[in-house]
């Protein structure tokens, strides 16, 4: 693979996946790695699909320069973890949070799927948005390290 955004995508799709399938997990207090092992796979395709879809440096790009934020800068660190913490982390957790609850109620839980929806979310964003932060620099670095200069 030599396309650098597209190794960027599978970066971040292995690390976000994992992250937020144990942090899902655990925060429901349901951890079983069958349990875990699917969600990963699940959260995986899911990523993947998004990020071979959405161009995320040229989304974040042009809306970074839309609202007049310097390139390479910390404040364009921030805003671009966030809009890739925007794109991805709703839809992972919305088809990871749908799964367990359709799982939980088949075996009888009488759960309230907004409120399982929100507690997630807030928690998944806090974490993905983290995690992007934190691992993006370092995998950027990485996909770009055999990356002809032009």
């Amino acid at each position: 693979m030599k396309d650098p955004n597209k190794k960027m995508s599978l970066y971040m799709g292995v690390t976000l996946s994992f992250f937020l399938s144990l942090t899902g997990l655990l925060g429901a207090r349901q951890f079983t790695l069958p349990a875990f092992i699917s969600n990963y796979i699940i959260s995986f395709v899911i990523s993947m699909i998004i990020g071979f879809l959405v161009p995320m440096k040229k989304v974040t790009d042009s809306l970074g320069a839309k609202f007049g934020i310097p390139p390479r800068t910390m404040k364009a660190r921030v805003f671009d973890s966030l809009v890739s913490d925007i794109i991805y982390t709703p839809i992972i957790t919305l088809c990871m949070v749908t799964m367990a609850y359709f799982q939980a109620t088949k075996h009888g839980a009488r759960l309230f799927f907004p409120a399982m929806l929100g507690k997630s979310l807030v928690i998944s964003m806090i974490v993905g948005f983290l995690l992007i932060f934190i691992f993006m620099p370092l995998f950027l670095k990485i996909a770009l390290k055999n990356v002809p200069k032009e």
